[in-house]
Parts: structure tokens; C-alpha cells; sequence
């Protein structure tokens, strides 16, 4: 792989391309052996053996005078649990469905398609979005075993393990990841990349292998803000088959001004949030905090959300799975034998020594539900996470401060945006001294993703601290 290409944004290939210096079937290859070169990282489990005959055609596409977008052309790996009708797996990391093909693409899959992207295979995650046991590690599946996290030991971040390696490692220029609570956040974080966890309705849900209807959402990693927003932008949209995307509307993009933050408010909420935050990742965050103080905003710190300690629960997400999983399960060939989460918990057990290293405690708690989402104890969590994550928490402390935003380091706070469905952007705030990345998070209303860009975009443009792995 050429030098230049290491770092290269979606500018500079599409220049490469109008030039004729490189093609889209040029780079598939390009990106083929460097999977295979760094194929330890255990980052991509699967390849797609038409990506070059589909970049081909887009290359004769845009000889022809027809360019579809930014994305003509371009590479993109998908997460394991979001499908393609094609000839790549959709397993969710685990061995019980691994022969499972989906039959019709996921609504992002086909909008990535329509928009000249080439699926360049399936990334690695952890099995079942990390919603099989307690203790899982972060990239851990039965499929492709451990994801490393290029930078060195650490955690490669999870559940979009694959996706947040891939990216940083450059096996592929973007990828899409799926977060139901810090699953983009967390190895975007890890691998100081860019992630964007969407407003639940931005970005259709279907042909997702899910977790929780309240909660699930893809979303985009890359390597710079400007990427991330081309690929968001790329996804989102309506579908009829997802009836959350049907009143969102999609905002205008954003305008990428340098002095985005200048005289913005910024609030950092601490109680219930950075209590367990590391000494060496803390003074990361808070240098960071003085970097975009120096770039004109206003850091209020700290700027406590009331709600950050209420009794939040799992119930939601216990509840939701058995009904969500089981819907997508019946999608599934009846030949493979997993059909339903009662016998996806019957196959763990049959083979105990490949499924079950970590154990399957969330699958047997959700498994013991209904299924039915009308219990009592459900229904009151669902208000709970509502009242407390929104009018109660971050609205609230928004309102309360006129602040534009929230800023938390890494993907600390994850959940309460996730159980409010508002967006986030994660975007390289440094490394510890041992060199392990740390990201810092930006926290916003519903549909302020084009804010929260800009934003991001300024921080990056001004402190410019990603740096690449070393090739490992």
C-alpha cells in the first residue's frame, strides 16, 4: 500500500481518482492485502469476493461522466450484524448462525450501494453486540475469537470492535458500526477515530441484527469528522420498514467553520460519570478541555446533569431483546436450527466449550421474559429512561446552562444519551503516557448531528492529535 494512502481522507481518493492515478478496483486490492498483512488483529472476519468486480463497474461508471457522490468508489466494511444480500455472512460474531446469508440488504447496506460505496467485507465484533454475558471482553466473539487493539494492550473497544480497528489501522477507510450504549463511542475512543452515534430515527434500523428497538442505531467511523459526516449523510434517511425514521427528517450538513466553537458553552458533567475514569486517561480529558478552551468555548466544569445517579436499570434492554431478537431470528434459514433465542440458549449449552467461555448470563435473563414488552416493571423503566435521560436530564441541564453541548471523555457518557436517543460525535482528544488513545464525546439534542460535527471539526482541525498505529 502506497505511503500516501495510509492516512489519505475521502478528498484525496476522489482527487486520485479523477486523475486516473488510482481506481476504485485498485484500491479494493490495496485494501485486500492489507487485511491479509495485518490479519493477527483479527479486525475483519470476512471478505467480499465481489468488492473488485462491483468497483469495477463503478470505475467504468465514472469514465462514463457518471459520479454518483463522495462515496463512488469507496471501500466501506460493514459490522457483522448488519446484512447484505450478498455472499458475506451476517452472523453477530456468534458460530450458532454462521452460515446464515442474509436474503435482502439492511436499509443502510442498500442506501451504501445506491451511493456508489463498495462493501469491502463484514468487521469483527463482539458476539451478539456484547448483550451475550456479563464480562465479555470488548472484540471477544466465538466467530473470530480476540480483536486487538493496534496501539498496543489495551482494549480494542466494543461492541464495533472490528469496525473502530479497521478504520485506524486503515484495512479500510470507513466502516459502519452499530451502538446501542457505547458501541461506536467506545472503540472510536479506543481507536483514536472518529464515531457518530445517531439520533435513533436518523439512520433506519432494519435487516439489523438488534438489541433493543429503544436503542439500536448504526452509525459512522472514520478518520477525519468531514469523513464521518459524508458517510452519516450517506445512510440516513427514511424507511418504510422501519417506522422510526418515518417523522425524522434529515438535517442540512454541516458547514465545517473552523471557529464552530468560539464563544460555544460546553458543559462537563462529572457526578455519575467520571468517577472511575483512570488518573492517566483523566489527564487526557482535562488537557483536552483546556485545548478547546483555547480555541474560544466556554467550558463549564463542572455542569452537573441532576438525573446521573438516579436507579438505572437494564430492564429495557432485557426486555426488548427477547422480542427484537426473536423477530430477526425468524429472517434466519429454519435449516440452521437457531430460529428463536430459546434455542439460540439451547445451542450455547449443546456446545458449551466453543459458545460459552464467558458464559450467556444476558441471554438466559432475557430468555426468562415474556417477550411480549407489556410488563409492568418494563413499562415503568421505559418512562424512567425517558424522563430521567431527557426532560429530566439532558434537556434539562441544556436548558438550565443555554449550553450547546455536552463533553464527557471517551464514552463515559454513553448511556444516558443512548436511553434518550440523542446523538453523540467522539473524536481523538490524545493518548496516555503508556500510548493508549482517549477520545473525548459530544453530546447533544435530538438531530443536532450537524452541530456536534462542526464542533468535532473544529476541536480536530486546531489540535490535530490522531496519530496511526504502528503497523503491528
Amino acid at each position: 500500500m502506497p505511503d500516501w494512502l495510509e492516512e489519505a481522507d475521502l478528498s484525496q481518493i476522489q482527487g486520485k481518482f479523477e486523475t486516473g492515478e488510482l481506481t476504485a478496483e485498485e484500491l479494493v486490492w490495496h485494501y485486500f492485502d492489507r487485511i491479509a498483512a495485518l490479519a493477527g488483529l483479527r479486525a475483519v472476519c470476512e471478505v467480499n469476493p465481489d468488492a473488485p468486480s462491483i468497483a469495477a463497474a463503478l470505475d467504468r461508471e465514472r469514465s462514463e461522466g457518471r459520479v454518483r457522490g463522495p462515496l463512488h468508489g469507496i471501500p466501506v466494511l460493514l459490522k457483522d450484524n448488519i446484512d447484505t444480500a450478498d455472499r458475506l455472512h451476517t452472523t453477530a460474531g456468534s458460530l450458532a448462525i454462521s452460515d446464515h446469508v442474509a436474503a435482502r440488504d439492511s436499509h443502510v447496506a442498500a442506501r451504501l450501494r445506491r451511493a456508489g460505496a463498495v462493501i469491502l467485507g463484514k468487521a469483527s465484533m463482539t458476539e451478539w453486540a456484547n448483550f451475550m454475558t456479563d464480562g465479555m471482553p470488548s472484540g471477544y466473539s466465538s466467530r473470530v475469537g480476540q480483536v486487538k487493539n493496534a496501539y498496543g494492550p489495551f482494549d480494542p473497544g466494543g461492541s464495533s470492535s472490528g469496525s473502530g480497528v479497521s478504520v485506524s489501522t486503515n484495512l479500510t477507510m470507513l466502516a459502519i458500526g452499530t451502538e446501542t450504549s457505547g458501541s461506536i463511542l467506545n472503540p472510536a475512543s479506543q481507536n483514536s477515530v472518529v464515531g457518530v452515534k445517531p439520533t435513533i430515527g436518523l439512520v433506519s434500523r432494519s435487516g439489523i441484527v438488534p438489541i433493543s428497538h429503544s436503542q439500536d442505531t448504526a452509525g459512522p467511523i472514520a478518520r477525519t469528522v468531514r469523513d464521518a459526516a459524508q458517510l452519516l449523510w450517506a445512510i440516513a434517511g427514511r424507511d418504510r420498514r422501519d417506522p422510526s425514521t418515518w417523522s425524522a427528517d434529515v438535517p442540512a450538513p454541516p458547514q465545517f467553520r473552523l471557529d464552530a466553537l468560539r464563544g460555544r458553552r460546553i458543559g462537563v458533567p462529572r457526578k455519575g460519570f467520571t468517577e472511575d475514569l483512570p488518573a492517566a486517561e483523566a489527564s487526557v480529558f482535562n488537557e483536552a478541555l483546556g485545548m478547546m478552551r483555547g480555541i474560544g468555548a466556554e467550558v463549564l466544569d463542572p455542569f452537573e446533569i441532576p438525573t446521573a445517579e438516579a436507579e438505572w436499570t437494564l430492564d429495557v434492554l432485557i426486555h426488548e431483546f427477547k422480542a427484537d431478537l426473536n423477530a430477526y431470528l425468524r429472517t434466519v434459514r429454519p435449516d440452521l436450527g437457531v430460529r428463536n433465542l430459546h434455542e439460540l440458549v439451547a445451542f450455547n449449552e449443546r456446545h458449551r466449550r466453543q459458545m460459552l467461555r464467558y458464559g450467556q448470563s444476558l441471554l438466559v435473563a432475557a430468555e426468562a421474559t415474556s417477550g411480549a414488552l407489556i410488563e409492568a416493571d418494563y413499562l415503568q423503566s421505559r418512562r424512567n429512561d425517558l424522563r430521567w435521560s431527557r426532560e429530566e436530564g439532558i434537556d434539562a441541564v441544556l436548558a438550565q446552562g443555554r449550553l450547546d453541548a455536552l463533553v464527557f471523555p471517551s464514552s463515559y457518557g454513553a448511556d444516558i444519551a443512548a436511553r434518550a436517543g440523542y446523538p453523540s460525535v467522539c473524536v481523538p482528544a490524545g493518548y496516555t503516557q503508556q500510548g493508549e488513545p482517549v477520545g473525548l464525546t459530544l453530546t447533544g439534542p435530538a438531530f443536532s448531528e450537524a452541530r456536534l460535527l462542526e464542533f468535532a471539526h473544529a476541536f480536530e482541525q486546531a489540535t490535530l492529535l490522531r496519530r496511526p498505529p504502528a503497523a503491528r
